[in-house]
């Protein structure tokens, strides 16, 4: 009899704890959705109700800074790996590898990435990344994911990362998804910054972010969900790359369960954080080479 007192006790003592660790996450499930080229100094203008939306049911800053270059990869390795290019190597905008050796590697021979730190936390999650760019796949450690793939002909048929999106979200309700639309980096390439082109983008890349809300929705875990909306760097003229406030501040949007509403902050904050961020979330353990810091003032 008392060993049973005792084994029962025991049991109701480690369910007890196990209850206390769920309890340091924010949310069960975050959905990252990323827009290429998008910056800081449109949002104001910008016809984008579900964003904006976002922003007034969440908090929001209009200050993160990109690291340099202001361009692609070394900017979505920083946003992953909660460092900045000088430790974790990837220095161009099309880093398919790390130029400088990473200052650690982590099990699958590539930089710490906060999905690495989910999977390990979580090894039977639903982790997936799903981008229009391929330069997106070298970056987020896919060895550490459920599942990967690239929007086939995205140039062609703009709205296919959309939907396969929301497939993805209906069918898995993944704990952890990013979500990498290539705009409108390329109308500011083309037509430029700042142009009626570029503004028309973002009016459609609005679009596809209610249909992924509506699609975790249907899927039943919005209740549950964390949206993070953000992208790499933004533009002036037909390019970016160099060191104006135009090419490196870039939105960062919050929104969802646990989240203040309506907070707009103005704190320091880097790519790098956002990884931090994240990881706060899910209550991960920060690697000691990331530098990147949690913007703990967004919660309740």
């Amino acid at each position: 009899m008392k060993l049973f007192v005792k084994t029962v006790f025991i049991s109701l003592f480690i369910c007890a704890a196990a209850g206390t660790m769920s309890a340091k996450t924010k949310a069960k499930h975050v959905i990252f959705i990323g827009l290429d080229g998008w910056g800081s100094y449109s949002f104001e203008k910008a016809d984008m109700p579900n964003v904006k939306k976002l922003a007034a049911d969440g908090a929001w800053t209009l200050k993160k800074r990109s690291v340099l270059p202001s361009s692609s990869a070394v900017n979505w390795a920083s946003m992953f790996m909660g460092a900045c290019p000088e430790l974790h190597g990837y220095t161009e905008w099309g880093s398919k590898t790390p130029e400088l050796p990473s200052r650690v590697t982590g099990k699958n021979n590539i930089f710490p990435t906060v999905f690495q730190l989910f999977r390990d936390k979580n090894p039977n999650a639903e982790t997936g990344c799903i981008y229009d760019w391929e330069g997106i796949k070298y970056l987020v450690d896919t060895l550490s994911l459920s599942y990967y793939k690239q929007s086939p002909d995205y140039k062609v048929v703009p709205e296919g990362l959309c939907d396969m999106a929301v497939k993805y979200i209906t069918e898995k309700k993944p704990e952890f998804a990013a979500i990498i639309f290539d705009e409108p980096d390329h109308v500011g390439h083309g037509e430029g910054h700042d142009t009626p082109g570029y503004y028309a983008t973002l009016t459609r890349l609005d679009g596809y972010v209610g249909k992924i809300i509506e699609a975790v929705k249907k899927a039943g875990i919005f209740d549950e969900t964390i949206f993070i909306v953000t992208a790499d760097h933004g533009g002036t003229g037909k390019g970016h790359g160099g060191k104006t406030m135009l090419e490196m501040e870039t939105p960062f949007i919050i929104s969802g369960k646990n989240v203040k509403k309506d907070f707009r902050f103005d704190e320091s904050m880097m790519q790098f954080d956002i990884a931090s961020t994240v990881a706060y979330i899910f209550d991960l353990k920060q690697p000691q080479v990331w530098i990147g810091r949690p913007m703990t003032q967004v919660f309740k």
